[in-house]
């Protein structure tokens, strides 16, 4: 009898301590609506928040709006954060969500603008060699006008084939493409600025020497 109890206290004391230990260094992937994945220990989702153990100091919190959140999963299931309502301007249901934050992280991973980056390059360059100072207006039109043309979703960046299927992963997918579209043209625009002002001073250099001459 005695060692039937002490045998089940040992067990309970180790199950005690392993829930103990998953509370403390156990991790929780939350899924954000805009495609990103966070993985950090979730202290609670209280007052409309959610709590989590700061990645670079455990001794610090941080905190995530609970209405930017899709779900937040651990080793015991999924936990749905996300509600279908029109009200708040949640217009998916919960399947077709999934499917757009899928579409979000498929072109954050697989779609590349480089067409944008080396047309704003080019135009940057040409405006910039020139020497004018309105050279940058050209290239912040380029950009703003660069999120307007159609997104091809190329297979090879697809997860899955079967996800083209679903308007909302196509949206999901564009919405990424697009804000990457800009953000790589304003880069190549730039750099064009600066390759365009490099070859400007050095032509006008030269030409300064010749005259000199």
């Amino acid at each position: 009898m005695f060692k039937y109890f002490s045998t089940t206290l040992i067990w309970l004391i180790l199950v005690i301590f392993s829930k103990s230990t998953h509370a403390q260094t156990g991790k929780d992937t939350i899924r954000l609506l805009n495609g990103a994945v966070v993985v950090a220990t979730v202290i609670d989702t209280l007052n409309g928040v959610t709590t989590i153990k700061n990645q670079k100091d455990s001794t610090k919190n941080d905190i995530i709006e609970n209405d930017r959140i899709f779900s937040i999963s651990n080793e015991n299931g999924e936990s749905i954060m996300y509600v279908y309502d029109t009200i708040l301007g949640n217009e998916f249901t919960i399947e077709e969500m999934r499917y757009f934050m899928v579409g979000e992280q498929d072109a954050e991973m697989g779609f590349k603008a480089r067409g944008a980056f080396w047309g704003n390059l080019v135009l940057g360059a040409a405006g910039a060699v020139t020497g004018s100072f309105l050279c940058p207006l050209p290239v912040f039109a380029f950009s703003a006008a660069s999120g307007l043309p159609r997104v091809n979703v190329k297979h090879n960046t697809v997860s899955k084939i079967d996800y083209i299927k679903h308007d909302t992963y196509i949206m999901g997918y564009e919405r990424v493409a697009r804000k990457k579209r800009k953000i790589s043209s304003l880069i190549g625009g730039g750099a064009g600025i600066v390759a365009g002002l490099g070859g400007f001073f050095i032509l006008r250099a030269t030409d300064n020497e010749i005259q000199f001459k």
